[in-house]
């Protein structure tokens, strides 16, 4: 088949994409797509409705309201997205404040591109959909061999990874915030990163989204290792997020915090983009749980998280 031109709606799907080979055939990205730094020159098909420079809090009441009014986050750019002309639309079916809703882009691309368009709606919820949705990518794009080979090293680092944290005969408890104002926990894929590498999630369950959690259910369950990762926010945003944490009733209590095991870090790059990169999250989540035995992988990261004392 002849390599089609792709439009990806998802910062995740950019980055599969890329690492298939077909950065060149890459004809239109989300407002969010922002990796690899060579693709940011693309046209951008969608933009919020929402100012995403507030506080958490704020985006939080954003995001209700225009729930409320049955009304999504984003819009489409319908005439770029007509003049771009894709065959290929990688966009998600799993949450409409992640990205523009799955039905929108089926809508837009019938009415501005034509029936041969191929809409491919990724979605996931637990680690093997994210290795199902690159293979995915790649046998609608004609690549399921480079798929399968980018599969193949991914694999590779993760075992390397579970080859010594399966021997770890109590792994610590730890806690993955999404949110601060509400306060949240990770979920999807979080729960079993935190299992691989070598750490104890008690409190979500694997492929469950996100969820809202009260605060003294949190001190209960007293982390040994919390790590801050807003869903969007680089570093700097999330730091500047972390002292609403700190005024919570007894946060210098929690055994993470007396061991000095808080750790901000980049929520926007790692943890919350399902595609290649969710290795690196995986590689950097094990560095901050045990710096001793993989140092290495906080070494070339350093940029992406800070310990909170």
């Amino acid at each position: 088949m002849a390599t089609p031109r792709v439009v990806s709606l998802l910062p995740s799907s950019t980055e599969i994409i890329c690492a298939l080979g077909l950065e060149e055939h890459l004809v239109g990205i989300s407002h969010e797509c922002d990796y690899p730094e060579s693709i940011v020159d693309r046209p951008r098909l969608t933009a919020p409705k929402i100012d995403l420079h507030g506080s958490g809090a704020d985006i939080d009441r954003a995001v209700r309201a225009l729930g409320q009014q049955g009304l999504s986050m984003y819009r489409i750019d319908a005439e770029q997205l007509r003049a771009v002309a894709p065959d290929v639309i990688i966009t998600q079916d799993q949450c409409e404040v992640c990205a523009v809703s799955y039905a929108e882009v089926t809508q837009a691309a019938q009415a501005f591109c034509g029936p041969h368009v191929e809409v491919v709606a990724l979605i996931p919820n637990l680690l093997q959909d994210i290795w199902a949705d690159m293979r995915s990518v790649g046998r609608a794009t004609g690549r399921l061999p480079e798929a399968d080979a980018l599969l193949a090293a991914c694999f590779e680092r993760v075992n390397t990874i579970i080859a010594e944290t399966i021997m770890i005969p109590e792994p610590p408890r730890v806690a993955a915030i999404e949110w601060i104002e509400p306060l949240m926990l990770a979920g999807n894929w979080m729960p079993e990163l935190i299992q691989l590498a070598g750490g104890r999630d008690g409190l979500c369950k694997p492929g469950s989204p996100a969820s809202v959690v009260d605060w003294e259910a949190l001190r209960a369950y007293d982390p040994e290792v919390l790590a801050i990762m807003p869903c969007g926010y680089p570093l700097e945003k999330t730091m500047s997020e972390v002292p609403a944490l700190m005024r919570l009733p007894g946060w210098e209590t929690l055994a993470a915090v007396r061991e000095g095991r808080v750790y901000a870090v980049d929520g926007h790059a790692y943890f919350n983009r399902p595609g290649p990169r969710i290795v690196d999250s995986l590689e950097l989540l094990t560095g901050l749980i045990y710096p001793d035995m993989f140092g290495e992988f906080l070494e070339d990261r350093d940029w992406a998280y800070r310990r909170m004392n």
